[in-house]
């Protein structure tokens, strides 16, 4: 997510940032290779997206809670998310249950792969070598994100390959648009909508 607060970050604190989103990965691998229909997902999901959300209000209130979590998230939170918004962490978790509750696996999977693994290179390569810059975004970065995302559809099980390059196309210009809604939200939603309307129109 090349987002508001970018220049706040240190190189290292964004490189952890984005840990989070390769470490996020594990949503949808453990929905796909633990075989797990959608109630036995968001079973799992909506705890932990619960569990953030609380430790974001910790955060916002400056509870107790988060004076033992600041030593450990402080260096990875941008100015905006300083100012009073949710962490990317949060919004992923949440979009995640949206995701997996409203579109089939196929779609689930591969909507949220796209920003789970297309961010981390948009957000690095945008920062390090992006020089044709739209807003707070780079053409570079958005380009690295669709590599990525394309390289996805071509791994995505189950998923039309031809659903899987719109959805890819469709996520990339939705995280380079999304100059003040958290991209961790927008671009699986609208990828997954996308895919999911192709897949009842062409497919069913």
């Amino acid at each position: 997510m090349r987002n508001q607060g970018l220049n706040q970050l240190t190189l290292k604190g964004e490189l952890l940032r984005k840990l989070t989103h390769i470490f996020a990965l594990v949503i949808p691998l453990g929905y796909y290779f633990l075989q797990l229909n959608k109630l036995e997902a968001l079973e799992i999901m909506i705890p932990i997206a619960l569990g953030m959300i609380i430790i974001d209000i910790a955060r916002l209130r400056q509870w107790r809670l988060w004076h033992f979590l600041r030593g450990v998230m402080a260096p990875i939170i941008r100015e905006h998310e300083l100012k009073g918004d949710f962490t990317g962490a949060s919004y992923i978790l949440i979009t995640s249950c949206f995701v997996i509750a409203m579109f089939s696996k196929p779609v689930a999977l591969a909507s949220l792969a796209f920003i789970m693994a297309g961010d981390p290179p948009a957000a690095i390569i945008g920062r390090k070598f992006g020089c044709h810059r739209f807003k707070n975004k780079s053409l570079e970065g958005s380009l690295a994100f669709l590599v990525v995302a394309v390289l996805v559809a071509l791994a995505a099980p189950d998923l039309p390959l031809m659903l899987g390059l719109i959805g890819a196309v469709a996520a990339t210009i939705t995280e380079a648009l999304s100059f003040n809604v958290d991209d961790n939200a927008t671009a699986p939603l609208v990828s997954g909508l996308i895919m999911e309307l192709l897949t009842v129109a062409l497919y069913s």
